[in-house]
């Protein structure tokens, strides 16, 4: 008699294929879109019997959202969600095919392995385990896999919450990606689970000036006066401000490596984030607001000044703390040079407590006796940026018990993007115990 297939069985594969589909997102509409993903996702869990929603807010730019029906539908619902899109690779930089799902020494390398076609392979190998053993989960639980999320979500989760908020009915709580992986930290396995996300500002600052022959005196040149505002920007030291979730980050971190804290003090700030090791990048960034230039356009010959200059500046700011990061950028930039929005989105912290929490805690702990569990601020952003304009309270929990030599974090957009097999397996028995009793 054949042994049933578990999630444990075929998280790998699924992972590998979904790496195997290029879905790079340039950001312009210009890539392949997430229509040949969000296909083979959705025959996924056609497969084993669900219903299934495939939509799209523009050729190519694909979503696919189910239903799991729970064993209370009193309950309000739960957002299980993923992103199919990845942000490009460029071939020659790898070590690998960026899109050739290889596992190499028990890690499964490509494009979108960290970020975040892993945590799509777990969710999806958990949800048809579910449903082939005939199981429901403690609540109803809306799956989603998003397209656009690497360029923002307009073309995905936003879309859909503005053009579908229906499928997301009765739902109060989402879990997403990039939280649940582990550091060591002080000696012990620590995982951080994600509770608040910087805001997000792509700002287009502008400067306008008199156009003439470059060998003139020109007192009113634009590219003068960008060039100026942008050094201001860049070079701008922020000062340090403690959220609530860094906080107790930080004093959770005090507590297991001995390291004394003084939320005043920038030198004990700096020891405590060094101490989360390869995580330490990440939780950097959160500490303070930041704000680097990132392109700049200007002129199109030598000799000519041109009347108008234009620079990209990508700002993340503080939750609860949005309005003074703003104010500072505007001092910054001076008043010769006006500010546009590219795209801009909201901050998020939600406290470190709640049913939905414990039973993450607990689901981590039960497969990992002796680790614990610490709130973090993300520097980047999600789709539960999106789900929060219709109520909903969004968590990052990935979960990956990794090797301590894996320089996780730094994969995220970065070459070389590997997860370990036996990383994913484990994710997908922390999740199968979590829907269970979330």
């Amino acid at each position: 008699m054949t042994a049933p297939i578990t999630a444990s069985d075929e998280v790998a594969r699924i992972c590998q294929d979904l790496l195997r589909i290029d879905t790079s997102n340039f950001g312009d509409d210009s890539g392949p879109g997430e229509r040949v993903a969000a296909e083979y996702v959705a025959e996924l869990l056609t497969d084993v019997g669900l219903d299934v929603e495939v939509f799209e807010s523009r050729p190519g730019r694909t979503s696919v959202v189910t239903r799991l029906e729970g064993t209370d539908p009193s309950r309000p619902a739960l957002v299980l969600h993923g992103h199919t899109d990845v942000v490009p690779a460029q071939a020659g930089d790898w070590s690998v095919d960026p899109f050739g799902g290889e596992e190499i020494d028990g890690l499964l390398w490509g494009r979108g392995a960290v970020d975040m076609k892993d945590m799509d392979a777990m969710i999806l190998s958990v949800v048809r385990q579910y449903v082939r053993e005939g199981r429901k989960p403690a609540r109803d639980v809306v799956v989603a896999m998003f397209a656009d999320e690497e360029a923002g979500g307009v073309h995905g989760a936003q879309w859909a919450v503005r053009h579908r908020p229906e499928l997301f009915e009765g739902a109060t709580e989402a879990i997403s990606e990039v939280g649940g992986f582990s550091v060591e930290v002080g000696g012990r396995r620590a995982y951080l689970l994600q509770t608040a996300e910087k805001g997000l500002a792509w700002l287009r600052l502008i400067a306008d000036g008199r156009a003439g022959h470059g060998s003139a005196v020109n007192h009113d040149n634009a590219v003068t006066a960008l060039a100026e505002a942008v050094a201001r920007v860049g070079r701008h030291s922020w000062p340090y401000t403690l959220t609530p979730t860094v906080e107790r980050l930080l004093r959770g971190v005090a507590d297991l490596t001995g390291l004394p804290f003084d939320a005043e003090d920038p030198a004990s700030i700096d020891t405590l984030v060094r101490a989360l090791g390869p995580a330490a990048p990440f939780v950097g960034a959160t500490v303070r607001h930041t704000a680097n230039p990132t392109q700049l356009a200007a002129g199109y010959k030598a000799n000519v000044i041109p009347g108008r200059a234009e620079a990209s500046v990508d700002v993340r700011l503080l939750p609860g703390y949005e309005d003074e990061g703003m104010a500072t950028l505007r001092e910054l930039v001076g008043p010769d040079v006006r500010i546009e929005p590219i795209h801009q989105d909201v901050a998020l912290e939600v406290p470190f407590s709640g049913s939905l929490v414990d039973a993450m805690v607990d689901a981590l702990t039960a497969e990992d006796p002796g680790s614990v569990v610490l709130p973090y601020t993300l520097s980047g952003g999600t789709d539960n940026k999106s789900l929060s304009r219709l109520g909903i309270t969004g968590y990052g929990f990935a979960p990956l018990r990794l090797p301590a030599d894996l320089d996780f974090v730094s994969m995220f957009h970065g070459v070389d993007e590997r997860v370990p097999v036996d990383a994913l397996r484990f994710g997908t028995r922390v999740l199968d115990r979590l829907l269970a009793t979330c």
